[in-house]
């Protein structure tokens, strides 16, 4: 098999056998799917194309065609096991063209292959699906009907093959590694940009038997009052003495993530820390348990929720959501969150962020953990130490 291709072709046929029955439960007739995570996940196409217009089409008949950019188009022979008539590249002329556009031309294919008239899904509220992009459907396809779509394939990747868990698993440890390199080389003094180059080497690298994949967002670093602010990223700042810097990192391979987030301090940690630490740590391990089937994601969260504010402390913002197969900018799979409001019932094989990061007026602490919902409770993906990590 083409090492480009991650799965069989029978979990391919898998996953296009949901998709089509969630389709018809919408009463959708034509899926595009703009979604560079949910093209993915249905074909295995991979490339740093979805700066450009692209897409995935899937028929109610089964048909399954990807859409691109015709430079990007030997990357679709090379990671997907589409038959060459369904691979179709628009020419370079509607590329960036204020007078052109990419769906113009798709446009024209849909009329070709029978479905002017079609009722037409669309991932509307989706990164990569712009308004112009809508507006020339519905110019070029007057007769269709147009059905929101956003997170319908989402929600087919809720719960994880064995080969996905697989692969998250060996996300772990390339995080693994990363956290052992942070560790062994972050001091006071050092500039921030320095400690990224760090994380970045180590995590492309791996280990010895799992390379390390680009993964969906970038180290998030804040030290001391940056701290406060949950998605910074670094500048040539240097890490001060007598304070504390967060990292939110992932481990990536084959493009499935495991984040991890944990908290470093530069010097002897203030008792402000040590309260923080301990009570997430507490937290954690009481809320872990009711990661089990048959719980709803808002019981979850109200568990954490409950015993942090038994501590005095309160979060305002979820506190977890699901991860898996992911391009940027996110590696969350925008479908469930883990928030009281959330009725969405875990099945054992969804895997989650859970993630109790607390932000305050001038500093901020996160330990996080990824996840897999198992009969038996929360299983954590990686081994990195659940600790404030302290440097002198």
């Amino acid at each position: 098999m083409n090492a480009r291709i991650r799965f069989s072709s029978e979990e391919y046929t898998a996953r296009k056998t949901k998709t089509l029955h969630a389709m018809q439960k919408q009463g959708i007739d034509v899926l595009i799917v703009t979604d560079p995570s949910n093209m993915a996940w249905l074909t295995g196409y991979d490339g740093w194309s979805f700066y450009v217009h692209q897409c995935v089409i899937l028929t109610e008949d089964g048909e399954v065609y990807w859409y691109g950019r015709g430079i990007d188009a030997p990357g679709a022979r090379m990671t997907t096991t589409l038959p060459p008539e369904n691979i179709i590249a628009y020419p370079d002329f509607y590329v960036q063209n204020p007078d052109a556009h990419p769906m113009d031309y798709l446009s024209g294919i849909l009329i070709e292959k029978s479905f002017a008239s079609a009722k037409i899904g669309v991932e509307s509220d989706n990164y990569y699906f712009s308004a112009r992009a809508m507006q020339s459907l519905q110019e070029n396809l007057p007769n269709a009907e147009f059905i929101g779509a956003t997170s319908l394939v989402n929600w087919q990747r809720a719960v994880k093959s064995p080969m996905e868990l697989e692969y998250m698993n060996r996300a772990a440890r390339v995080i693994e590694k990363t956290y052992e390199r942070i560790l062994e080389v972050a001091e006071p003094g050092m500039r921030k940009n320095d400690l990224v180059a760090e994380i970045y080497h180590a995590s492309i690298k791996g280990t010895d038997e799992f390379y390390g994949d680009y993964t969906a967002i970038v180290p998030l670093i804040g030290s001391g009052p940056e701290a406060a602010a949950s998605h910074m990223t670094w500048d040539d700042g240097r890490l001060e003495r007598d304070t504390g810097a967060f990292m939110e990192i992932a481990g990536a391979y084959h493009r499935y993530h495991c984040p991890v987030s944990r908290t470093i301090y530069f010097g002897e940690p203030t008792e402000q820390y040590r309260r923080v630490e301990g009570t997430i740590q507490e937290c954690i391990e009481k809320t872990l348990d009711y990661f089990k089937p048959g719980n709803t994601c808002g019981e979850v969260a109200n568990v954490f929720y409950e015993n942090l504010k038994k501590h005095g402390y309160e979060k305002d913002n979820r506190c977890g959501y699901p991860i898996g197969l992911s391009y940027p900018p996110d590696w969350g799979e925008r479908t469930m969150s883990l928030r009281g409001e959330d009725r969405t019932v875990l099945e054992e094989g969804m895997t989650f962020h859970f993630m109790p990061g607390l932000w305050f007026e001038d500093w901020g602490f996160e330990m996080t953990e990824s996840l897999q919902v198992t009969a038996n409770g929360g299983a954590c993906l990686a081994s990195v130490p659940r600790e404030l990590f302290v440097k002198h």
